[in-house]
């Protein structure tokens, strides 16, 4: 029962990767497709990450998955938002239909 539960979020996981990547191909600016890149790493890989730790147990090999999980959650999006503050201050525009911009509000 416990390899079904695993298989099940490993599959969800790769789903979400897959949209994911998918974002990064379609979306049209730096700021959506790193916002679809971060979505993509913290529930895509972390779903996979938990499937193997549920397959595994508590084996090291389950402990690591719980640990990559953990390290995921805490830096994914913590760089994503200094890559979208650094590329805003360096002058990367918005997609012409964005309708708001919140980094240039907060700087007025």
């Amino acid at each position: 029962m416990n390899e079904i539960i695993g298989y099940i979020f490993i599959v969800a996981g790769v789903v979400f990767d897959f949209f994911g990547c998918l974002g990064l191909v379609r979306f049209p600016d730096l700021y959506n497709r790193l916002q679809a890149a971060t979505k993509c790493v913290t529930i895509g890989t972390c779903g996979i990450m938990f499937g193997v730790f549920i397959i595994t147990g508590l084996s090291p090999s389950g402990i690591k998955a719980l640990l990559i999980i953990l390290f995921l959650i805490l830096t994914a999006p913590t760089a994503a938002h200094a890559l979208a503050r650094g590329a805003h201050k360096s002058g990367v525009k918005l997609w012409e239909k964005s309708i708001c911009d919140k980094y240039e509000e907060d700087a007025d």
